[in-house]
């Protein structure tokens, strides 16, 4: 079976297609969704039951609100949120991209499916006719055996054949460190301070036990008969 992606042209620009999918904003946006990954696999817990499935979904939702934290704080002026669903979308500088987990070299057909928001915000974005007819962008997250990130990957799809325009792998993703700065005012709820041993109550002697006088302890008898 031939490949798709080897069989397109592969050294193609992004900011050929449109002049605001620069390589600077393309590796920004590559970067967060890298950390959000990151930070998934920081928290999992195989002892606990965390396995690749659930790994998976919150790597996608961690890296869905890196990029949805980043655009509110406005660190980049042409980030923007377009949809934040499941089926989330956002934007650089007004031109709509997703992203998911899995190999770019072979998008799946639900990769390839755009959203009603998604098309809607294409055509005015690439205007209608010429080489931006049917054009879909994506960044594949590729992952290894144990789940970090190996690359990603700019796709320039057209229509849900997949025929691809670009193929960009991203650089210097997997290098870039994994903290970021907090924007100002903001706070990480995170608990640093050594863990805590409460004293366990002390036993207190019979001797010193309340103990119901013989009169009380009669009454009871009474009662109970």
């Amino acid at each position: 079976m031939t490949n798709k992606a080897e069989a397109a042209p592969r050294a193609r620009l992004a900011r050929d297609l449109h002049p605001a999918l620069t390589e600077e904003r393309i590796t920004a946006c590559a970067r967060l969704l890298a950390r959000g990954r990151t930070d998934a696999l920081a928290m999992a817990d195989s002892w606990a039951g965390d396995d690749a499935w659930l790994i998976g979904c919150r790597a996608y939702s961690f890296s869905r609100n890196r990029l949805r934290r980043a655009a509110e704080a406005g660190r980049y002026p042409w980030l923007g949120v377009l949809d934040e669903t499941h089926h989330f979308v956002f934007r650089i500088e007004g031109v709509p991209v997703r992203f998911f987990w899995g190999d770019a070299d072979e998008p799946s057909k639900r990769t390839l499916r755009q959203q009603e928001s998604e098309a809607q915000q294409l055509a005015p974005a690439l205007g209608s006719g010429g080489e931006g007819d049917g054009l879909m962008f994506r960044l594949a997250v590729e992952t290894g055996e144990d789940g970090e990130v190996t690359r990603v990957v700019f796709l320039a799809l057209r229509s849900e054949e997949g025929r691809v325009r670009c193929f960009w792998p991203v650089p210097g993703v997997t290098d870039a460190p994994t903290a970021e700065p907090q924007p100002r005012g903001a706070r990480e709820w995170r608990n640093d301070a050594p863990s805590m041993q409460l004293p366990l109550p002390a036993a207190v002697p019979v001797s010193h036990q309340h103990r119901p006088s013989r009169q009380k302890r009669a009454e009871d008898h009474a009662d109970l008969t």
